[in-house]
C-alpha cells in the first residue's frame, strides 16, 4: 500500500496538474459554454475514461517500458514540450481567444461528446508525461503489489481531476459571463495561460530521463 503521506503528496501533485490550463480544461470549458452544463459533464465522463486508459497503461508497466528505452522517452518528452509550446502560442498569438470567451459551436450528440472528451484526454501529452514522470516516484516494490499501488495512485488522481473538472464544467458559463464584463481580465487570463504553458514546456524539455 502507498504510505498516507506519499498519497497526500501525490494528490497535491495531481491538483496542480488539473489546475494547469491544458487540452482537457479548454475542451470542457468550451463545450460547457456552447452546449450547457450537461454537455460539459458528459464530456467529462469521456475525459475520465481516458484517465482510466492512462492509469491501466501505467499499472501494467508501459510507463516503465518507456522510461527504460531512452529513445521512446525522449521522443515523448520532446513531442509533449513542442505541443505545450504550440498551446502557449495559441493562447497569446494576435487574435487569440480565451477558453472563457463565449463562442458558437455546433451542438454534438451525446456519443460524440463522450468520444471527444475521451480522445482529448487520451492524446493529452500533459497527462501521459505526468504518469510517466510522477508515478515511478510513488511506487515502491517494498510497499507491496506494484499494480495495486499504481491503481491506488491512479484512482486518487482521477478523483482529484474529476472533482476539479466538474466544478469547471458547472461554472464555466458563469466564469465566461464574468470575464465578458471585464475584457482586461480576459486578456490577462490568456497571457497567464500562455506563460504557464510555456514554462511547463521548458521544464519538460529540460527534465532529465528518470530511471525506474
Amino acid at each position: 500500500m502507498v504510505a498516507v503521506p506519499d498519497l497526500l503528496l501525490f494528490a497535491g501533485a495531481s491538483l496542480l496538474m488539473v489546475l494547469t490550463p491544458g487540452p482537457n480544461m479548454i475542451y470542457l470549458i468550451s463545450r460547457s459554454i456552447c452546449q450547457g452544463r450537461q454537455a460539459g459533464v458528459i464530456s467529462l465522463f469521456g475525459v475520465v475514461a481516458g484517465f482510466l486508459v492512462h492509469m491501466l497503461a501505467a499499472a501494467l508497466g508501459l510507463s516503465a517500458l518507456f522510461l527504460a528505452v531512452p529513445f521512446a522517452y525522449e521522443l515523448l518528452k520532446w513531442a509533449g514540450a513542442l505541443y505545450l509550446l504550440w498551446l502557449a502560442w495559441q493562447a497569446v498569438k494576435p487574435g487569440a481567444r480565451s477558453p472563457f470567451e463565449p463562442r458558437q459551436l455546433a451542438a454534438d450528440p451525446v456519443p460524440k461528446l463522450f468520444l471527444m472528451g475521451f480522445l482529448t484526454n487520451l492524446l493529452n501529452p500533459k497527462v501521459a508525461v505526468f504518469y510517466l514522470s510522477i508515478f515511478p516516484q510513488f511506487v515502491s516494490p517494498e510497499h507491496g503489489s506494484v499494480f495495486g499501488q499504481s491503481v491506488t495512485l491512479g484512482l486518487t488522481q482521477i478523483a482529484v481531476s474529476f472533482s476539479v473538472n466538474l466544478l469547471i464544467a458547472l461554472s464555466a458559463a458563469g466564469m465566461a459571463s464574468w470575464f465578458a464584463r471585464k475584457p482586461l481580465w480576459l486578456a490577462a487570463q490568456r497571457y497567464l495561460m500562455g506563460c504557464v504553458l510555456g514554462a511547463l514546456a521548458l521544464r519538460l524539455a529540460l527534465e532529465p530521463r528518470r530511471s525506474v
